[in-house]
């Protein structure tokens, strides 16, 4: 079947963890406007994975399911891959976004904040990729990441955040020696395009933002252009990450 230019990802299906909300669900949103079947992994986001599902279908109807998870139990991965292939028969995209955040200063880290932040952020994306690659590898599919720029820099008062999400840049290097030639591993890297949830002082916002080569905050939307532009326009991409920050990689930290 020939492919519509504005809807590149057509009858692809696409699983994103923690797709309820801020960047996953803006990822959910794009890629589906550009023709692909969308699996909204949540956790405790019951509600706002439900509402996301209903727009979606809403659009385009039977395009899109949500799947309920604690990404911290390694035995129930499999499970969220099934919950794909079971609704729409087939998966081509893994975008491993759910993470956990928070400050962890030395002297307050526990083996319990550790292990939490490990497993989001790194060991989460490794059991989940290894259970998706069987099914992506029959489509020469696609696992993205979404890293940090904090992965290369650290943050003050992060270092386990820093160190799980370090940790991710060199697991999609290393899966995309592991899993090519049949797929693709990328990684994005965000920069000042969504605040936390929790409150951000104004003036650290405003140092955040000068210290970017743009001058600018981003936004979400930057982030679910990269993630299509990974799927539909880079066959010949593999084992990178873009940071989508503005510049503040440059601009200092």
């Amino acid at each position: 079947m020939h492919t519509q230019p504005s809807h590149p990802l057509r009858d692809q299906t696409v699983l994103i963890t923690g797709a309820a909300r801020r960047l996953g669900a803006a990822m959910a949103r794009h890629l589906h406007a550009a023709g692909a079947n969308i699996v909204i992994h949540h956790r405790q986001s019951a509600h706002e994975a439900s509402l996301l599902e209903a727009e979606l279908n809403t659009r385009r109807a039977s395009s899109a399911v949500t799947v309920s998870a604690d990404l911290l139990d390694v035995a129930s991965l499999p499970l969220v891959v099934q919950a794909a292939l079971q609704a729409f028969g087939r998966l081509d995209v893994l975008i491993n976004n759910a993470s956990t955040f928070y400050p962890t200063p030395v002297g307050e880290i526990t083996p319990s904040v550790f292990d939490d932040l490990i497993g989001t952020n790194l060991r989460a994306p490794l059991f989940l990729s290894q259970a998706a690659a069987p099914e992506l590898r029959k489509r020469h599919g696609l696992i993205l990441n979404l890293i940090d720029i904090h992965a290369f820099r650290p943050l003050k008062a992060h270092p386990t955040y820093c160190a799980a999400k370090a940790g991710l840049v060199m697991l999609t290097q290393s899966l995309a020696r592991e899993l090519g030639p049949d797929i693709r591993v990328n990684g994005i890297a965000p920069g000042p395009v969504l605040w936390p949830d929790a409150e951000l002082d104004p003036t650290r916002q405003a140092q955040i933002i000068d210290r970017t080569a743009l001058k600018r905050v981003g936004s979400p939307m930057d982030i679910a252009k990269a993630a299509l532009f990974f799927i539909a326009d880079a066959p010949y991409v593999t084992g990178q990450i873009l940071p989508v920050d503005g510049g503040r990689t440059v601009g200092g930290f």
